[in-house]
């Protein structure tokens, strides 16, 4: 509504607000959130079959009661939390990317939404890249001891889990990258898109 003093002509307040007209778009704009949306939903199903992989790598790396068990290294026990977690959360997610491809609409309020997905995002990133990190390190460490020797398929399977976790990795710090883009494009149009 204008303020009194800019009315002209003898105009008369309008006794009823206009309301914001919703964002027009396109074809090819909708076209480019479908692909935008479909590209995070591809990342999010990367990043939840490299982590449940990993930790089911992780989970069945037993051979038998006089071979070494995962459970006994503080760093695979890690891995494998880690990796479960993810795969967990990236389910969650790709349902929620799902949603919005299907409704055109978020889960949650657009603000909260965002920001759940890219705080969420960093987190688990940094979790998978910690985890895998002291994987790494003890996987190193093993190499030289008799363990890697007697049970060879042991440190064989440890590695492909931990190689798994950072692939995993990679594909929740993509989703992060995009999350955050969205952010980003939240702050500056108060929309999630950038369009």
């Amino acid at each position: 509504m204008r303020p009194p003093q800019a009315l002209r002509n003898g105009e008369t307040p309008s006794p009823h607000h206009r309301m914001p007209s919703p964002h027009f778009h396109s074809t090819v704009t909708l076209r480019k959130l479908r692909r935008f949306n479909l590209l995070i939903l591809v990342f999010r199903l990367a990043a939840f079959s490299f982590s449940l992989a990993s930790s089911v790598f992780m989970a069945t790396n037993s051979r038998g009661s006089d071979s070494p068990r995962w459970f006994d290294f503080d760093a695979f026990r890690f891995v494998f939390a880690a990796n479960a977690i993810v795969a967990l959360y990236s389910l969650f997610e790709m349902g929620v990317s799902v949603w919005e491809i299907s409704t055109g609409a978020t889960l949650f309020p657009e603000f909260l939404q965002v920001w759940f997905d890219f705080g969420h995002d960093q987190v688990f990133a940094y979790l998978l890249l910690s985890a895998d990190s002291a994987g790494t390190a003890l996987a190193k460490t093993l190499k030289g001891t008799a363990t890697c020797t007697a049970a060879n398929s042991f440190c064989v399977q440890s590695d492909i889990s931990v190689s798994l976790g950072f692939a995993g990795f990679l594909f929740i710090g993509l989703s992060s990258l995009l999350s955050g883009f969205r952010v980003v494009c939240y702050i500056l149009n108060g929309s999630r898109f950038h369009l």
